[in-house]
């Protein structure tokens, strides 16, 4: 498939897939709002995402956790392991799901330890600063990099100063369509300081990838 050369046309195609006005997550029904509840499910599908396997599990089992009354870290954290276990196989998960389990609820527990079962007390014990913001994160159990990058491509419409995020399948994308090669790339045609609306770009971006629906843009 020919890349995107002119920026006319560069432009065009990220109003096409910004226009919409929602990110990654909140295109598959997750919304994203700055407060304890809604971050602590956008950092579990983070770590559902980075999972191997067909993302649309991932999904499945990220609504299924707060559809069993696991909407907050401290609801989660107060769970039976053989419960979790029990939904996460329901929602389509493989592999060691046992572990996976542990995980959840470890973090669950972390996040109720250190930070009270809010994230923003992690950015604000941060300082607002991306890199501390980026250590503290992998510190919590079942987080990665890679982890980090999924949460904060989320985040980042809320958390401006991490931006610009962009994971490896937004970036994926943005190379395969003649965008860039860099969140700084995808910044830069978003517009500066937008950093909500880079949001919906590199989550539209992420879902093209994940999706194969490189065809339909060439329409």
């Amino acid at each position: 498939m020919p890349s995107i050369s002119t920026i006319e046309d560069k432009k065009r195609l990220v109003r096409r897939l910004a226009g919409g006005g929602r990110g990654f997550a909140e295109q598959y029904g997750f919304r994203v709002t700055n407060n304890p509840s809604s971050l602590f499910q956008i950092l579990c599908l983070a770590v559902l995402l980075a999972r191997r396997g067909d993302f649309r599990r991932a999904l499945d089992s990220a609504h299924a956790l707060p559809a069993n009354g696991w909407d907050s870290a401290a609801r989660l954290a107060r769970s039976l392991h053989a419960d979790r276990v029990r939904v996460l196989r329901d929602s389509g998960q493989r592999g060691d799901v046992d572990a996976l389990a542990t995980t959840l609820g470890d973090l669950a527990q972390n996040v109720v330890d250190r930070y009270r079962g809010d994230l923003r007390r992690l950015r604000s014990a941060a300082h607002h600063d991306p890199a501390r913001e980026r250590a503290l994160l992998t510190e919590l159990p079942g987080v990665d990099d890679a982890v980090v990058d999924l949460f904060l491509r989320e985040a980042q419409a809320l958390w401006r100063e991490v931006a610009p995020v962009a994971d490896r399948r937004a970036l994926a994308a943005a190379r395969r369509l003649g965008l860039g090669r860099s969140a700084d790339d995808l910044a830069g045609l978003a517009g500066s300081g937008e950093s909500e609306r880079l949001a919906w770009l590199v989550g539209a971006l992420a879902r093209v990838d994940l999706e194969q629906r490189y065809a339909e843009l060439t329409r």
